[in-house]
This record gives structure tokens, sequence and C-alpha cells, in this order.
């Protein structure tokens, strides 16, 4: 077999072609080949289009195909981009077609619409079975309204380009459709799909997503969580370190993604260090200053961190007005500073509630760590959102699937029991325990002013040691007499 000519062929996973046909034709024919002569699966649709129809992907200056109905999809860790060329009237056998950009009136190809449309796979099934049988569901104009979700119109006066947020190994199915509403007509590009992520890679593969480090250290982080969701008011230090860590940690690890080109296993080595570091040192500040106040405020943003991150994952995320960088982190800013003043309040039941909260978020991102859970995406859009500058223009949509209902089921049941508990335990206790350094003061002041007090006679700590080093050098002397004289 002969290798097509550039321009008249198209290599991909997700490909077709469309052919005009001339006045008297009745057949024609297409040929497929794998470029390595490999044997492959795949399904094939064909379908006819009526001269009324709009011809998708006919006023294509970028690709190769004359003609291109194609989709083409790139993506990064952070976002998946597509791309399609704009479409042209509909014209007969015969007839020469419309000009592209000669005119740009109502009998044009500029009044044409289109409608971009996303549909996700099963969650964690990479079988070619699945994408197979998932692929029929979008092969058509009426399939695709039916069973995928429709993620925003455009005029053809909009770029034909846009961007998501990458879901390493999930599929997800990307549709366009275009529309010409003078004649209520429509028609179907080739659909697209993507893992973000490939199958022949041998490190970081689909099938090789979960890092061992990274299933070490959101394990330990969930344990950590589910002692702070039950019990970590009452363990107020344990509870101020892991509200540190994970403070610090979040922080430090934008700061060295962005700044250096380290390996991942080392910078989580050193994000887990640092978090260290950071829950380390806001337990002295509590222990040293005894402000329970300063760091319940800390503890209050953290808080106010989920709910704007929550907020922000639901589809109030992707408003068009959101996309600017500005206006979305000026109101991500806002909610996450206005939900610690109500600790100025409430500071005990503040801080139960973020126990409770933060600490069953992290029993779910343990969980992700061993399988796919949208939920994890929550602050994992908001940390991409950091790291890369043009993340703001990526629709970020992410399926909410079996696994997820089940996991967001275990977050509510654990957070709302941990509040309750917590609560309960609380109800009877001081607000806060007392800053150990502030009590040892206090009570070395008491024993300054009380000379009722025994220990208000016992020579200071320093007195004490000289005097101890001083009976361990000085040489015994003789002790002499020592029955006592009567007289």
């Amino acid at each position: 077999m002969k290798i097509p000519l550039y321009g008249f062929s198209v290599t991909a996973a997700d490909a077709g072609l469309l052919s005009n046909l001339t006045p008297s034709q009745t057949t024609v024919s297409w040929f497929l080949r794998t470029p390595d002569g490999s044997s492959v699966a795949g399904v094939g649709v064909i379908l006819p289009y009526s001269s009324t129809d709009p011809v998708p992907g006919a006023c294509n200056q970028e690709f190769p195909l004359e003609i291109d109905p194609n989709i083409y999809v790139q993506y990064n860790l952070f976002e998946t981009t597509i791309t399609f060329a704009p479409a042209n009237i509909g014209y007969g056998r015969g007839e020469s077609p419309p000009p592209c950009d000669v005119d740009m009136g109502s009998s044009t190809r500029w009044r044409l619409v289109y409608e971009v449309y996303q549909y996700f796979l099963p969650e964690g099934d990479l079988s070619e079975q699945s994408l197979i049988s998932n692929m029929e569901k979008v092969a058509n104009v009426q399939n695709v309204q039916d069973n995928s979700r429709k993620v925003m119109s455009l005029s053809s006066h909009d770029r034909t380009q846009f961007s998501f947020s990458s879901l390493p190994g999930q599929g997800v199915i990307f549709s366009v459709i275009v529309r010409d509403p003078v004649l209520n007509t429509s028609a179907s590009y080739i659909p697209v799909h993507t893992y973000a992520c490939s199958f022949n890679s041998t490190l970081d593969g689909c099938n090789d997503l979960g890092r061992v480090s990274t299933k070490v250290f959101f394990t330990v982080l969930g344990l950590a969580g589910l002692f702070v969701c039950f019990v970590g008011h009452r363990f107020f230090k344990c509870e101020l370190f892991c509200m540190g860590f994970g403070f610090m940690a979040f922080v430090f690890f934008i700061l060295i993604t962005r700044t250096t080109q380290l390996d991942y296993d080392i910078r989580l080595a050193l994000t887990a260090l640092m978090g260290v570091v950071g829950g380390v040192a806001m337990v002295m500040s509590w222990w040293r200053f005894g402000s329970v106040m300063a760091c319940v405020l800390v503890v209050g943003l953290i808080l106010g961190f989920f709910i704007s991150s929550i907020v922000f994952f639901t589809p109030l995320g992707d408003l068009a007005i959101f996309h600017n960088d500005v206006v979305f982190w000026v109101v991500f800013a806002c909610i996450m500073v206005v939900v610690p003043l109500f600790f100025i309040r409430w500071p005990r039941e503040g801080n139960i509630i973020t126990c409770g909260v933060v600490g069953a978020y992290t029993v779910v991102l343990a969980v992700n760590a061993y399988t796919y859970t949208s939920l994890s995406y929550i602050t994992l859009d908001v940390l991409k959102r950091f790291l890369n500058d043009n993340f703001s223009r990526a629709f970020i949509s992410v399926p909410l699937q079996d696994v997820d209902f089940i996991m967001i089921t275990v977050w509510v049941v654990l957070g709302v029991s941990g509040i309750v508990v917590q609560l309960y335990r609380e109800k009877s206790r001081p607000f806060f325990p007392p800053s150990p350094y502030v009590m040892w003061k206090q009570e070395r002041e008491r024993r300054k002013t009380n000379v009722l007090d025994p220990s208000h006679h016992k020579p200071s700590l320093s007195a004490r040691i000289l005097g101890r080093i001083r009976q361990l050098t000085q040489r015994t002397e003789p002790a002499g007499e020592t029955t006592p004289l009567l007289l």
C-alpha cells in the first residue's frame, strides 16, 4: 500500500475524515492502517450529512487536511487543551464551497455557533472495551446531547481553543457540535478522548500513577487527620503541630516547585521536613507566648481556605469572570479571611469545626492515594492555579461518580461525628489549655512572694547545681572527734 500524501491523511487515536461527494458519486473508500503494522481495536462510524448541514473543519487554515473535522488535544500536568478548525455553512454536491473570510454577513459561516461537550469515562477504568463502548455514546449529535455535559457555547468570533483542568488517569471524551441557527441544522466534529497520561511511559504512566512516596506521605497524613478529627481539641499541642505542618508544607511545596526543577520525591521529602518545622514553630509560639487567639486565627485561615476551595470546586468556579486571576484571587482571599472572624466570637467551636472538616478531608486524600476520587481536586485545582500562570483559563469541571458520592458520605460522617464528639467531651472543660510557659512564670512568681511555701526557701536551680558541683570536686576533710562532750 502506498503512503498517502500530506493533506490526504491523518494519524491520531481519534481520527476522522470528511469527503465531499460529486453529483454522480455513489461510493466512497477510506483506508485504515497502523503506523507500525500492529493490530489494534477500534470502532468506526459513518455519518451522512445533507447540503444544509454545517461542514465541520471546512475553514481549516492550521491543520494538514483541507477539510479537517478532528479535534486536537494536548495535555500536561496542569491543563488539557483542545483545538479545532472553524466550520463552514453547508453546500450541495458539485457546488463551490462558500468563502470563509471574505464576508462576515448572516449568509456566511460567521452565523454558525459551536457547543463544547464533555463526557467522563467510568473512574478507574482504563480498558479498551470501556473506551469503545462509551465512544458509541457520543458518535453523533443526538447521542452527544443526551449523554454529555455541555461546557460552553461560543460564536464564530471566539477562539476555537479551550483549556480544561487535567485529570491524570480519568478518561474524558470531548465533543464539539456546530449549529446553523438559520437553517436549524447541526453537525458533529470527531470526538476525541484523553486520560492526561501515557500508556507507554515506564515512569508515571496511566497504570502507575500512584508513587510510593505519595502513598506513604498521605497515609501518614490521613492517620494524623483522623486523630485530629476526633480528639484534636483535647490534645491541643498535637492539633497545632498538624495544622502548622499542613500550612507550612502547602506554602513550601508551591515555592520549591515554582523556583526549582528538583525531582518530585526530593520535593516531597523537603516539603515534609519543612512541614515538621512549621508544626514545631506553631507549637512553640503557643508555648512561649500563650496567645491562643493568634493560633486559632491561623487555624481559621486553614478552614477559610477549605471553604473557599469548595466554593470554586462547584460550577461557580467555571464562570467566565473567575477566569480572570485578579477577580479569582480577590474573591478567594475575601472568603478565606472572613471565616476567621467568626473564631473571635466562638474560638473553641470554630477550632473544633476545623478539626472535624480538615481532619476528615485528609482521610479522603489518603484514600485518593490508592484509588481515584475527584474530591482531591478541591485543593489540587487551587494548587495548580498557584503553580501554573496559565491555569486560570482552564475549565475545572470534574466527574462525580459512585466512588465520589461514597467519599462525600465518608467525609460528612467523619466530620460531623468528630465535631459532635469533641463538642460533647469539651463542654465542661476550659476552652483552651493554658500555656506551659505562662504557667511556669506564674508559679515562679508565686514562689517568690509566698513565704509560707516551702519552695520559697529552696535555693534556686543554679545555686543547687553549683552546690552539687562543689560537693563532687572538694576534698572530704577528716571528721575528727565525733563523740559529743559531756559537761
